[in-house]
């Protein structure tokens, strides 16, 4: 299956494509150069408008005395509600340190103690202090500085902005060999186009615009995971779809991006309260409001159903200067008439984070030859069933360099590959834009932090009912809204099949944790567009 899309009008080639400019596309891009490989670096937006830049709270690494890897292991595993790949794991915490200490080399300014030495709060599900950050609350922001000064400092390192990759390019040998992409620009580049290279890594990050409600930015609407199960790659985990349980509240007509208020907050000393001022969170889980990311989602979940309100708040009283600490959320808060110093945060869960997507292997190949993927589009197995907080900004990290080495053992052997043409007979997919807001409220009423399986057959009526509303007017706010039907129909797929409750994935008509599903669900498209499923055990030696 393809989108349905012009034929290319012109072509460029490269050594290698890196589709994303957030910490996984950058950080892939400087490890590969620094082998010699050309680059080409596609990216939707601006090259600084990705979700790195949003990350506040931090990058957890082993750093502080008394910390250790076996430590962090031991965190990222329990969190992860056995569903973690335990040699996926102890590869990002092993080699954690050594990528953070190559970010600090790239430029990167972290914050420092009064001692000097770099300094280190905690999150929830970490029981040591091992989260780096920077500005208080704008470490995203100042990796991606630091990243993209490196990148535009490099000759060999060509960026394309404004640009929608559309589907992968195979030869006929069944290796990805390039991308079709649309450019928006004037020039010999606008339009649709064909890339061309040795290898394709996507690094496009999250798909939180599925919901309605979302801490991820507008551009984050899962087109590398769209492409990649066009193109016949496995997906995996993508059911467990974290959502971050503080995010300010800003009304129930609210939707798309919303103001995220991170958990470092919580780690500094602030409290969740309901609606009758009592903190809920003591008696629920041994560390309270720091316990890891779906207990505290479900069980504001559950205050403000057995209340009927629309979101608790958080008391940030206790957290000294709570202005300097974290002057971005305080600016936030302003900004929309909240004084954090003075008024209790009004908070709710929003989609923020996908555990799941291209399944690949500790060198970030996918199942279909030439293709990679990485950072939050990729499902390397670290997370399991739930995300430990701040993991994320360093599997960006760990995996671009095992995808660069795997890269340059490969490429020097391999020849670019010339795709073959689509077939005439392959189904061309096109979803009406106006549709997009339709699957968005489906995907958050019926399959968000808490699922039924009459919730998710209503959310599946609803998208088959989207379906018949095809277009014919190709153009990128289609391609997003079909790139979105596509991953709602895949998550609400593996949400129906996976009948128990584990980490951020919650069946209220099935509480429990259940042994016999101790594996991931892997799905697929077949060439003529329908969903395949598949299971896989779960790796623990």
């Amino acid at each position: 299956m393809k989108l349905l899309a012009p034929q290319p009008g012109w072509t460029i080639t490269s050594d290698v494509i890196i589709v994303g400019s957030g910490i996984a596309g950058l950080t892939t891009a400087l490890q590969i150069r620094a082998y010699g490989y050309s680059v080409l670096l596609v990216t939707k937006a601006r090259v600084d408008e990705g979700s790195t830049k949003w990350a506040q709270g931090g990058i957890a690494a082993a750093l502080g005395p008394g910390d250790s890897p076996a430590a962090h292991e031991a965190d990222t595993l329990k969190a992860g509600a056995g569903l973690c790949d335990k040699k996926a794991v102890h590869a990002l915490v092993t080699e954690g340190p050594e990528a953070v200490a190559r970010l600090i080399a790239r430029g990167a300014v972290f914050d420092r103690a009064a001692t000097g030495e770099i300094a280190l709060t905690r999150e929830g599900g970490h029981l040591k202090n091992r989260i780096l950050h920077a500005g208080g609350d704008a470490t995203g922001a100042e990796i991606s500085r630091a990243l993209l000064a490196a990148v535009t400092e490099d000759p060999g390192i060509e960026v394309i902005e404004h640009a929608l990759v559309l589907d992968a390019l195979k030869s006929e040998s069944g290796r990805v060999c390039g991308v079709t992409l649309h450019v928006i620009g004037e020039g010999s580049r606008d339009g649709v186009g064909r890339a061309l290279a040795k290898a394709v890594i996507l690094g496009t990050g999250g798909l939180g615009q599925v919901f309605a409600q979302t801490t991820n930015p507008s551009v984050s609407t899962g087109d590398g995971v769209a492409l990649a199960l066009r193109a016949g790659a496995e997906i995996a985990d993508v059911e467990f779809i974290q959502f971050h349980p503080t995010v300010l509240y800003l009304g129930a007509n609210s939707s798309g991006q919303q103001p995220l208020i991170s958990e470092a907050v919580r780690g500094e000393g602030a409290i969740l309260l309901n609606a009758d001022g009592e903190q809920f969170m003591k008696g629920i889980h041994p560390l309270a409001d720091l316990a890891p990311r779906d207990v505290v989602a479900k069980a504001i979940m559950s205050q403000m159903l057995s209340t009927g309100t629309e979101h608790v708040w958080l008391d940030v009283s206790k957290v000294p200067k709570f202005s300097e600490r974290f002057p971005n959320i305080y600016q936030s808060c302003i900004a929309h008439g909240i004084n954090p110093e003075r008024d209790r945060i009004p908070v709710a869960p929003a989609a923020h984070y996908a555990s799941g997507g291209v399944r690949v292997d500790l060198a970030g190949r996918s199942s279909v030859p030439g293709l990679y993927a990485c950072g939050e589009t990729a499902c390397t197995g670290v997370h399991g069933a739930n995300r430990l907080a701040s993991n994320s900004l360093l599997e960006g990290l760990v995996f671009a360099a095992r995808i660069a080495d795997d890269i340059h053992r490969t490429l020097r052997k391999l020849e670019r590959e010339e795709p073959v043409a689509h077939l005439q007979s392959e189904p061309e997919l096109l979803i009406d834009p106006q549709m997009r807001t339709n699957i968005s409220n489906a995907m958050s009423l019926g399959a968000g932090v808490i699922r039924t399986k009459e919730s998710l057959n209503n959310t599946s009526v609803t998208l088959e009912k989207i379906r018949t509303r095809g277009s014919t007017n190709p153009c990128v706010e289609a391609w997003e809204a079909t790139n979105l039907y596509i991953l709602a129909e895949v998550i609400v797929a593996s949400a129906l099949i996976r009948e128990e409750t584990r980490g951020s994935h919650w069946r209220e008509d099935f509480p429990s944790e259940s042994p016999s599903w101790m594996k991931r669900i892997i799905e697929s498209m077949s060439s003529d567009g329908r969903l395949c499923q598949g299971f896989e055990e779960v790796g623990h030696d």
